[in-house]
C-alpha cells in the first residue's frame, strides 16, 4: 500500500508561486494515477489535477489550468504540484492521492490512499 506525505504549504500573497511536493513510499506502478485535490473551509473536496505516474497523461480542473503544473519524479517518487498566479480562492488544505487502478478520475472517491495535507493560505 501506498503511503504519501505531502510538504511545502505555507502563507503567499496573492500573484505568488508555490511548489508542493508529495513523496511516495511503497509500490508504485506505471498505469498508477497520482492526484491532486483541495478542500476549503466549509466546501467540499475538490478535484486541481492528477498525472498518470507513467506520465503519460495530465488533467487539471478549469480553475487552475494554466496556472498550476502538475508533475512526477520517478526517480524519487515524487510528485509535485507547481503553483503560479495564486488567489485567495486557491486557499485550501491540499492533499495528494493515489489510485492504484489508474482510472484517470476526478472524484474523490476514485482514489484510495491519501496524505495529511498541507495547508496553502493566499492573503491579498
Amino acid at each position: 500500500q501506498v503511503q504519501l506525505v505531502e510538504s511545502g504549504g505555507g502563507l503567499v500573497q496573492a500573484g505568488d508561486s508555490l511548489r508542493l511536493s508529495c513523496a511516495a513510499s511503497g509500490p508504485i506502478f506505471s498505469r498508477t494515477t497520482m492526484g491532486w485535490f483541495r478542500q476549503a473551509p466549509g466546501k467540499e473536496r475538490e478535484f486541481v489535477a492528477y498525472i498518470r505516474w507513467s506520465g503519460a497523461s495530465t488533467y487539471y480542473a478549469y480553475s487552475v489550468k494554466g496556472r498550476f503544473t502538475i508533475s512526477r519524479d520517478n526517480s524519487k517518487n515524487t510528485m509535485d504540484l507547481q503553483m503560479d498566479s495564486l488567489k485567495p480562492g486557491d486557499t485550501a488544505v491540499y492533499y495528494c492521492a493515489a489510485d492504484p487502478l489508474g482510472r484517470l478520475g476526478v472524484r474523490s472517491r476514485d482514489y484510495q490512499q491519501w496524505g495529511q495535507g498541507t495547508q496553502v493560505t493566499v492573503s491579498l
